[in-house]
């Protein structure tokens, strides 16, 4: 997202197109339970506080722990069906792997 993103002042600007840039790999019948399961954990964090605005609950600094863990679960999952280490993937060696497998299925 920060690198896809457009920005209106210093806030990200989302739209449709940004969840839509990568390629999905191929998944097994686990790995998509597996992400599917974590998907739902996110969603039920959320619920744990409808007061909340999706502001109050992002806030890098206030976020709630129990939305806090099941994304970083699911990002986990995500990774494990990329094909990428959970240990040893930082964010730029992320981008740089799903921009290169943009390319190559774009053939640019």
């Amino acid at each position: 997202m920060r690198v896809i993103c457009g920005r209106i002042k210093s806030d990200y600007s989302y739209s449709p197109a940004v969840y839509n840039n990568f390629p999905w790999p191929t998944t097994t019948v686990a790995q998509k339970a597996k992400i599917r399961q974590t998907a739902q954990a996110i969603l039920g964090a959320l619920t744990l506080y409808p007061d909340c605005s999706l502001a109050d609950l992002y806030d890098e600094t206030t976020m709630p722990p129990e939305l806090r863990k099941a994304h970083q679960q699911n990002d986990k999952a995500v990774l494990v069906a990329y094909g990428m280490s959970v240990r040893d993937t930082t964010a730029a060696s992320c981008v740089a792997e799903l921009m290169r497998r943009y390319q190559e299925l774009t053939g640019k």
